[in-house]
């Protein structure tokens, strides 16, 4: 799969931008801030319903306006799928497909992408938030169904922790709480399928981790995946105990759904004390290892960017596996700029087999020479030069202003017609 044509209306910095594409890599060059990210950001956006840089959607939509419109044209040998998404400062976001109405998340069915960022480097140093996002990402644009889990569980952890800190505030004691034995089986019911999704997950990507790290590194230094489950007792605030639980619990003991209920039943008096749900997908973790250690904490600055990158590659090898669209859109966000040079080619060589590398970059010379065959210029929230294959596409495009379009199919489509 690769995005023929963005079409960008009061998104982020542009006003209305529009950009054509082709397989192969493209670079989009520009100093920062100039809009070169928000541009990749978009795309996405589309594949996972969310941004790699900011919680929410008020940031992504242009000062002044009171939605964003995200329109890209997909292609995947002779079928072309066009998905619109309208992002809206009240109310719900809205989604289409081919013109017919959709809801937004079943957007990931049909647009599929893996991007590669700075921020990466978190998913190794950083909060478990960041690892369990990761494996999210990727579970929705597997299954988009699970996207509906997520978000049936939140909102069940939401209400969960409300009757909690109710309770807490009156003084209840834990058997007084009849309400939340109803709260506690649907908790179970969902989080049970999320975290059995998850494990999975890190079981399939085991060997793709290998293959990735190995691609970049050109070494062996064994990298892993070890889930650490709160429901086995694991403490989320404590690392060393964190290691200590993923390495004593026993997933087969009996069911996760079991296991679940039997932890939320026994931490009921402590969540009273802190009026927060202390079990659940929502305080799991993964630990990343090399050669047996965790790599928080004792892998080097290269190491860990390589470990980064390799679950980037890992991600984007099981999409190409599965998906029936083809290969994912590979997006490397000014990530060249943070690697050295025997690293920026080994990653050059591993994705150069992909149908389509989007690159950003703020100096040219930091991208290797087999992904420039085609470059972008941007400037000030501009396309301003799109290369000689493309100049009659480059620049600012005729779109109607997010104002005239409350609904992405009453906006003229400029890009392509299904």
């Amino acid at each position: 799969m690769h995005v023929e044509r963005l079409s960008l209306t009061d998104y982020r910095n542009y006003a209305r931008a529009e950009l054509e594409l082709g397989p192969g890599a493209t670079v989009l060059v520009g100093r920062n801030g100039q809009g070169k990210t928000n541009l990749v950001e978009s795309i996405g956006y589309l594949a996972t319903l969310g941004s790699h840089r900011v919680s929410g959607d008020q940031a992504l939509i242009r000062a002044g306006a009171d939605a964003a419109i995200v329109r890209a044209l997909l292609a995947h040998g002779d079928r072309r799928v066009l998905v619109e998404l309208q992002l809206n400062r009240q109310g719900a976001n809205k989604a289409q497909l081919n013109r017919s109405q959709v809801k937004p998340r079943e957007l990931p069915r049909y647009a599929h992408s893996v991007l590669f960022a700075p921020e990466d480097l978190a998913i190794v140093r950083g909060e478990p938030s960041v690892r369990r996002r990761l494996l999210d990402e990727l579970l929705v644009q597997r299954t988009p169904r699970l996207a509906g889990v997520l978000s049936d569980y939140e909102r069940v952890l939401k209400q969960r922790n409300t009757l909690l800190k109710s309770a807490r505030a009156r003084g209840l004691r834990p058997d007084a709480l009849p309400t939340l034995d109803i709260w506690d089986e649907r908790l179970v019911e969902l989080g049970s399928e999320l975290i059995d999704q998850r494990l999975a997950l890190v079981t399939e990507l085991a060997q793709p981790l290998a293959d990735a790290y190995r691609a970049i590194v050109d070494a062996d230094h064994a990298p892993s995946l070890r889930p650490v489950l709160s429901i086995d007792g694991a403490d989320p605030e404590d690392d060393d105990a964190m290691a200590d639980a993923s390495a004593e619990a026993s997933v087969d003991r009996v069911s996760t759904a079991e296991r679940f209920a039997a932890a939320l039943r026994s931490r009921r008096s402590k969540e009273l004390e802190r009026g927060l749900t202390l079990s659940g997908p929502h305080r799991d973790d993964v630990l990343l290892l090399l050669n047996g250690l965790p790599a928080k904490g004792y892998a080097s600055h290269g190491e860990s960017w390589s470990f980064a990158l390799a679950l980037r590659l890992a991600s984007a090898e099981l999409l190409r596996r599965d998906s029936s669209t083809g290969d994912p859109v590979l997006v490397l966000d000014d990530v060249f700029a943070e690697l050295d040079r025997l690293r920026r080619e080994r990653l050059a060589a591993a994705i150069g087999g992909f149908e389509q590398v989007l690159v950003t970059a703020a100096v040219l010379e930091d991208v290797p020479e087999p992904l420039t065959a085609r470059i972008v210029h941007i400037e000030s929230g501009r396309i301003v030069d799109a290369g000689a294959e493309h100049e009659d596409g480059a620049g600012d495009a005729e779109e109607p202003a997010a104002g005239e379009a409350s609904e992405a199919s009453d906006a003229p489509d400029r890009s392509a017609h299904v």
